[in-house]
């Protein structure tokens, strides 16, 4: 599953490197936070290795 925006392609970096001790949870925020808790280490490796190239900051939630 690819991310949608480069805004949800670095939280899922940084939820990433958490998850693999390599950062502290207690230093992430928002959606990252929660990705930790609730995706497996592959499914953040999925979103995190999707090109920034051509996608939008943020994607709107409506």
């Amino acid at each position: 599953m690819p991310a949608k925006s480069k805004a949800q392609q670095m939280a899922a970096g940084a939820a990433l490197s958490a998850k693999r001790g390599e950062r502290k949870k207690s230093s992430l925020k928002g959606a990252s936070r929660e990705m930790v808790d609730t995706m497996s280490e592959k499914e953040l490796h999925d979103l995190a290795a999707t090109q920034q190239k051509g996608k939008p900051s943020h994607v709107s939630k409506d």
